[in-house]
């Protein structure tokens, strides 16, 4: 009887512990990364964005195939600590780090999540995507896309196309509808809501307002609206109708019949119900805060839909992008507590000290070289260099008895107190080791940099003259 078996690329054995399954994806993820190392070192090679869209495109993928079906393996050590090996020399090539660089700090540095996070975000998507209850979704129900298999035959499909309006004299020189309907949707101060605007002539006939729940977006608004909009149709006794809308987005996918959004299949059903009852009804794209009346009526019956309705939500259905979002905070509130407690990383912690704050920073920051030497103090110091026995004084050359380190070189050091004073007085504080993150998140974040690469430049090229 066989131990193991490989359903549609997912090796699982007879205990369902997937360490077969995990071995495998590994090894073929180290496979690229091996290819990696013959173009990207530390001076020279594959630029570190390169390096990421690789990441990012290749080898999470290779990694996170199936994973709703093994996450649960991946918060074993055993199986965690074969991700940190995998994903140590990825991260340290992203951020031109140096092979001693700790992993707290080239993942914090290349702005990439612990794989083993990642694997349980994902799971944790495709479970709530198809209707599995999630604590963080409490008693909201999930947005689920409609089945393909209810789709219509690509004969019966309604044709749609979109028009395009940019002021108020175009609608008036194309007036070829008897009623002009206008949708749109907002989100203001936290609440989201839709308006429906119908007009005969230049007079508004009536108007809808319809409420969503707060954590919907202003996507799904727009499309609820144009949804409100067939049903309106379907229910007069006129022939000819425009919807207008200044959602491109929401046309596009009412348009695509590939898309399975159940507001866009609802409307789709709408029309195709309109055009067997004879009536044309053409959508319009219009600029938004271009003067068109109606359009501008409708922006402000959403707002007044958002921000006054009291009754129950006309659409409460959670997003996905609610999902994700949530998702990520939970995974990034896990890194932050790792990075924290952890043994490493020391120096990274002066500039980064919170590894949230930093996820979102370190892309602004650019990274390079020099810059991963200063922030991770593995670089040309001398006393990094006599740790590694290529240098025989740990010292700074302004004191015997102080080591050389990165802190030292920014704060201390007599010999940078010039550059120390100017940078001081271009930013207005003081150059302290608490200070450094306010920095870094600042406005000012380029010009400490520049005078962190400064100091360290000297220092490096000083340190290679005496070694």
């Amino acid at each position: 009887m066989a131990k193991e078996i490989k359903l549609l690329g997912v090796t699982i054995d007879d205990r369902l512990t997937f360490n077969t399954h995990i071995k495998n994806v590994c090894r073929k993820a180290i496979a690229v990364h091996q290819q990696l190392c013959r173009a990207a070192k530390v001076s020279w090679g594959l630029n570190p964005e390169v390096i990421k869209i690789i990441y990012v495109a290749v080898i999470e993928p290779i990694v996170l195939y199936a994973a709703s079906v093994w996450a649960p393996a991946a918060s074993k050590l055993g199986i965690i600590k074969q991700l940190r090996v995998l994903q140590r020399g990825i991260a340290q090539k992203m951020c031109k780090a140096y092979r001693t660089v700790s992993l707290n700090s080239a993942l914090l540095l290349a702005g990439i999540l612990p794989l083993d996070l990642r694997i349980r975000e994902v799971a944790l998507l495709y479970e709530a995507k198809k209707g599995v209850a999630q604590e963080l979704l409490g008693d909201r129900e999930m947005e689920r896309m409609a089945s393909a298999l209810d789709s219509p035959h690509p004969a019966a499909r309604v044709d749609l196309e979109i028009g395009r309006v940019m002021d108020q004299e175009q609608i008036d020189a194309s007036a070829n509808s008897e009623i002009k309907i206008y949708t749109d949707g907002s989100k203001i101060e936290g609440r989201v809501g839709a308006a429906v605007s119908i007009w005969i002539g230049n007079t508004e006939t009536r108007t809808l307002k319809l409420a969503l729940a707060n954590f919907c977006t202003v996507y799904q608004a727009e499309l609820l609206a144009i949804c409100r909009a067939t049903k309106e149709i379907r229910r007069s006794t006129a022939e000819s109708f425009g919807i207008y809308s200044d959602s491109m987005a929401a046309l596009q996918t009412v348009k695509n019949h590939g898309c399975l959004h159940p507001l866009a299949v609802e409307t789709r059903d709408n029309l195709k119900a309109i055009s067997r009852q004879a009536k044309i009804v053409n959508l319009y794209w219009i600029k938004a805060h271009a003067g068109i009346e109606g359009n501008e009526r409708a922006d402000a019956l959403a707002k007044e839909a958002a921000i006054n309705s009291k009754k129950k939500p006309d659409y409460d259905l959670c997003p996905v992008s609610f999902v994700k979002r949530h998702a990520r905070m939970v995974t990034l509130d896990e890194w932050n507590h790792r990075y924290n407690t952890g043994q490493t990383a020391s120096i990274t912690k002066m500039f980064f000290p919170d590894a949230v704050a930093a996820y979102r920073t370190i892309r602004k920051v650019g990274m390079n070289a020099i810059r991963t030497q200063i922030m991770t103090g593995h670089g040309g110091f001398s006393e990094y260099l006599n740790r590694f026995k290529c240098k025989e004084n740990p010292s700074c050359i302004c004191d015997p008895n102080t080591l050389e380190t990165v802190p030292h070189i920014l704060l201390d050091c007599p010999i940078f107190a010039q550059e120390r004073y100017t940078i001081e007085c271009e930013l207005d504080t003081r150059i302290q080791k608490d200070k450094i993150g306010e920095i870094i998140k600042g406005r000012n974040r380029i010009k400490f940099l520049e005078y962190c690469e400064n100091l360290a430049n000297k220092t490096i090229k000083r340190n290679k003259n005496t070694v």
